[in-house]
């Protein structure tokens, strides 16, 4: 039986079911087909993002620094307790129920916009057709008008390390230890591996980060950098960097590491090691050799500025496309992709797409840094605060880091922002509205910013870029 639909998305990840949904609301005949299993056998919606990552780490970043305040930071308030523990199957076993209820939320959403899914790998063939190989073996055959391919990505194996889901594992692996390792070694030091690094560190392991670039956090404005590399080091995170892993050995009394760096050959024994180096368009599998679509160099499905192949009514989006591999980014480029299809005017402005990573204190940013705008020899001006001078801050004891902003020089539009602190996580989106509409600098100035609010440093920071800052030295 070869059902017929009006778009098909391969994957059901942030950007294949936000996609499929509103295909639906735009009343095009939807399927969705992914392969995906819970811990139960059973499909479950949501991609890499809501099964194993995402929603999944945020749930032991929260649980784990719950515990790290209670035994680090609650005597500054008053509060002790004695003797405090930490229950891992209970601390893990959380983060399963909030990673299945909202894995359910997923299906109870497809089910209310008539959307019909398929458990299973599809693989695009000809004519706009779809294979269907479900997880017993067996085949069917969709077709539609448009397919979107979004089929994710998987993490990168290191070929001197590979995964075994026990002592070796990627970011899945180190959402499930079913104790404290003593000594974790973590191979990169991007978002997954301070991320992970910092839950398992908050609970008692020796965490042990190597990264082979000689700067921390090349991708993110140095001066921001610099007080996260900071704070991280007080926090007993090891980051060396510098350090190319050469051989991964498990043995009985654990994984022997050789590495090196400035000073020459290196050795370290981990009890367990988490690979996280980055990841790869999933792409295996996914084409037929007839289809027309085409792959990059690095195997990521060649598209245009609207997400399309090439091929009549082939689209791609999410990770397996050029861009960040942010979920937001593909869930975005999921709603642009089924408004195209639709008729209508989709819309992603790759430009103000925001970056964070959820460490203590949290970073993100949005926008061009100081390098960029250096090489691209436009003229910017700079104003940055310090959380130090926000008085929320100091009163909720997370005063470290700062907002900084990058103006035009001339017109005073906003081309960027850089934070380092508490809750930046949700204060980057006033600056991505502000970027968004070509606001200035001037702009957010003169918007009346709560107080006490962790916001006056957006604002600070605003009033900093014409020297004009109330609390701090210009």
């Amino acid at each position: 039986m070869n059902d017929k639909f009006d778009v098909i998305f391969i994957g059901a990840g942030p950007a294949g079911y936000v996609g499929a949904i509103r295909a639906a609301q735009l009343g095009l005949k939807t399927a969705c087909i992914d392969a995906f299993a819970g811990k139960d056998g059973k499909q479950a919606l949501g991609g890499t993002c809501l099964n194993v990552g995402c929603i999944p780490s945020k749930a032991l970043l929260d649980s784990s620094r719950q515990f790290h305040n209670l035994t680090s930071h609650f005597d500054v308030h008053g509060i002790s307790a004695d003797n405090p523990r930490i229950d891992v199957p209970t601390f893990v076993g959380r983060k399963d129920k909030i990673v299945k209820q909202f894995t359910g939320g997923v299906a109870t959403l497809f089910k209310a916009n008539k959307i019909t899914p398929y458990f299973g790998t599809g693989k695009l063939l000809k004519g706009n057709q779809v294979e269907i190989t479900g997880n017993d073996g067996s085949k069917q055959t969709i077709s539609a008008t448009n397919v979107v391919l979004a089929s994710g990505s998987v993490p990168i194996e290191l070929p001197f390390a590979k995964f075994d889901g026990k002592a070796i594992v990627d970011n899945a692996g180190a959402l499930d230890f079913t104790e404290v390792p003593k000594r974790l070694g973590v191979i990169g030091a991007g978002v997954i591996g301070l991320e992970l690094g910092s839950v398992w560190k908050r609970l008692g392991s020796d965490v042990t980060i190597l990264e082979a670039l000689p700067d921390f956090l090349g991708v993110a404005d140095p001066d921001i950098a610099k007080v996260a590399q900071r704070e991280f080091k007080k926090q007993g995170l090891d980051i060396k960097l510098g350090a190319k892993l050469g051989k991964a050995e498990v043995k009985k009394d654990g994984v022997h590491l050789t590495y090196s760096d400035k000073d020459g050959e290196q050795k370290l024994v981990v009890d367990k090691l988490l690979v996280a180096v980055g990841r790869r368009a999933y792409t295996a599998g996914l084409l037929a050799d007839d289809t027309g679509v085409k792959l990059d160099e690095r195997g990521r499905i060649v598209v245009d500025e609207h997400c399309h192949t090439g091929v009549d009514g082939v689209w791609a989006i999410g990770d397996a496309v050029r861009g960040p591999m942010l979920a937001h980014k593909g869930s975005e480029e999921g709603v642009a992709v089924a408004e195209w299809i639709a008729g209508k005017a989709g819309h992603v402005n790759f430009d103000t797409i925001p970056w964070v990573i959820y460490t203590e204190p949290e970073i993100a940013w949005a926008g061009k840094t100081e390098k960029e705008l250096k090489d691209a020899a436009i003229p910017y001006r700079v104003g940055s605060f310090p959380f130090a001078a926000i008085g929320r801050a100091v009163a909720m004891n997370e005063a470290v880091g700062q907002v900084k902003m990058l103006a035009h020089a001339e017109t005073d539009r906003i081309l960027g922002v850089h934070m380092v602190g508490p809750g930046v996580s949700e204060l980057i989106a006033e600056c991505v509205v502000a970027m968004e509409f070509k606001g200035s600098s001037e702009d957010l100035a003169r918007i009346v910013h709560a107080h006490p609010t962790l916001s006056e440093a957006v604002h600070e920071a605003a009033l900093s870029v014409d020297k004009r800052a109330i609390h701090k030295g210009n």
